[in-house]
């Protein structure tokens, strides 16, 4: 099961006391302070694993909690250091706090670990307070506590290339012909209701991530339809795909409605580089043109199979910069 979104409880452990004590040998009638300190109390850490791809596992466990520091003795013995709680997620996952908002990991590497919650610190036993006034100290400090909070999880997944479109705009049936991603189609919206990635290859050794999330609707970014709790997939693409049906009878009314809705969520998206993708044009008696200042448009049919190799260059072109003239003598040369 995919899930990109997750409540957590996490508590760190807490320091633990340092100890009066004083040395008690046969030889040493009065012996000194001889308390210890105790023992750092468990943090809670995240760590980014690139073989995970949901938070489904803490979706369900719903709360971590780290243990107590140990208490220190005599001679002067340190409290045991609890050991950490390590919680893996997947590359992507951004977490910030419930309550403030604020961000507190962003997770964009494999093996990158953040500490969300820092175990308390071991107090101070009596041993660390002899002076020459007070050789005989009576006190210690306790541990520290340590910190509770109440956390979100959320993915935001990583892909080259992100297809914005209408439900049934023709998004999941591209994905599985230039993919090896089996993604449900259907004649009906809202057949995708979680994105899917494939890897595109090209040239000898090259590919590119390609990410399909439900279909856009009207008021997307306010949490209408399935559309903010998959926009913030978008986020972290490079280049946007906007796919628009052959046969709709207002395309460039659909165009300005998906480009609305990824502006209203995210101001970064005005100059996200993008291509406009017409699909089902097997379907269709007359091809679309929108003619946007700046923006390729193209032609496909993924039954068919029309058009496709088209569009890989194109998004090649866009997510290498360059131009068509540099394309072609980049085939060219591989020919000869």
């Amino acid at each position: 099961m995919f899930v990109d979104f997750a409540k957590v409880f996490v508590k760190s452990g807490k320091g633990g006391d340092g100890v009066v004590s004083f040395r008690r040998e046969a030889h040493v009638p009065k012996g000194g302070p001889s308390g210890g300190d105790g023992g750092k109390g468990g943090s809670i850490i995240i760590k980014a694993d690139n073989n995970l791809n949901t938070l489904q596992d803490i979706k369900y466990h719903k709360s971590y909690k780290a243990k107590n520091g140990g208490a220190g003795s005599g001679a002067r013995k340190t409290g045991q250091n609890a050991e950490d709680v390590i919680i893996p997620v997947p590359v992507g996952t951004v977490v910030f706090d419930e309550e403030t908002k604020i961000v507190l990991a962003d997770l964009t590497e494999n093996n990158q670990t953040e500490k969300i919650a820092k175990g308390g610190k071991g107090g101070k036993g009596n041993s660390n307070f002899a002076t020459p006034s007070n050789r005989a100290p009576r006190y210690s400090i306790k541990g520290k506590p340590g910190e509770a909070k109440n956390l979100v999880f959320e993915l935001k997944i990583f892909s080259d290339v992100g297809l914005v479109g209408l439900p049934n705009a023709g998004k999941s049936t591209l994905i599985s012909a230039i993919t090896a991603a089996k993604p449900k189609i259907a004649d009906y919206p809202f057949t995708t209701l979680v994105p899917n990635l494939g890897i595109v290859k090209f040239g000898e050794f090259k590919s590119f991530v390609l990410a399909d999330i439900p279909g856009l609707i009207e008021g997307a970014h306010l949490g209408k339809g399935l559309g903010i709790r998959f926009l913030r997939h978008l986020e972290r693409t490079k280049v946007l795909a906007f796919l628009i049906d052959c046969t709709d009878p207002n395309p460039l009314e659909t165009y300005n409605l998906l480009k609305s809705e990824l502006e209203n969520y995210l101001e970064n998206f005005k100059n996200r580089p993008r291509l406009i993708v017409f699909t089902k044009s097997d379907l269709a008696e007359e091809i679309p043109k929108l003619n946007i200042e700046n923006v390729e448009e193209i032609t496909i049919s993924s039954a068919t199979r029309s058009g496709l190799e088209t569009f890989v260059q194109k998004i090649v072109k866009l997510l290498e910069g360059k131009s068509e003239k540099e394309l072609w003598l980049e085939d060219f040369h591989k020919e000869k």
